[in-house]
């Protein structure tokens, strides 16, 4: 008999077992699912743990919307790195997936923006751990 597979290459009674597992962790932290939602922080810090990405999130601070192009001029000129488009791509497209970059297209270019919400997540995670979640 041939498993029912989900897009995500999973078979179907792995990803039941494992949305049983969320929802014992959710039931026994009582914290938010977001915080430890598998992947969301391993995907996070698995891309801060690269130098040249931590560079290129420094030169989108500095300067967001940026395309790809003015990004691997900025990491040539200002830290005299000679990484290819291709793996400049590849460190945005990891920064991506782990939301730290969004992109918004214009035409035919491609235009990458800094977003710190998961960073926020992690502060109140770690360093903000009992703060009111009603803002008083």
């Amino acid at each position: 008999m041939i498993g029912i597979t989900a897009p995500s290459g999973y078979p179907l009674e792995a990803r039941r077992t494992h949305a049983a597992a969320r929802a014992v962790r959710r039931s026994l932290t009582g914290k938010s699912p977001l915080a430890y939602r598998a992947g969301v922080a391993d995907e996070l810090f698995k891309a801060l743990a690269d130098p040249n990405r931590r560079r290129i999130l420094d030169e989108l601070t500095e300067r967001d919307g940026q395309s790809l192009f003015e990004i691997c001029g900025r990491l040539a000129t200002r830290y005299g790195l000679g990484l290819t488009r291709q793996a400049v791509s590849q460190h945005l497209a990891v920064l991506e997936a782990a939301g730290l970059v969004t992109v918004r297209r214009e035409g035919r270019y491609r235009f990458h923006d800094l977003d710190t919400a998961p960073l926020e997540h992690i502060v109140e995670r770690w360093l903000r751990p009992n703060a009111p979640e009603d803002g008083r």
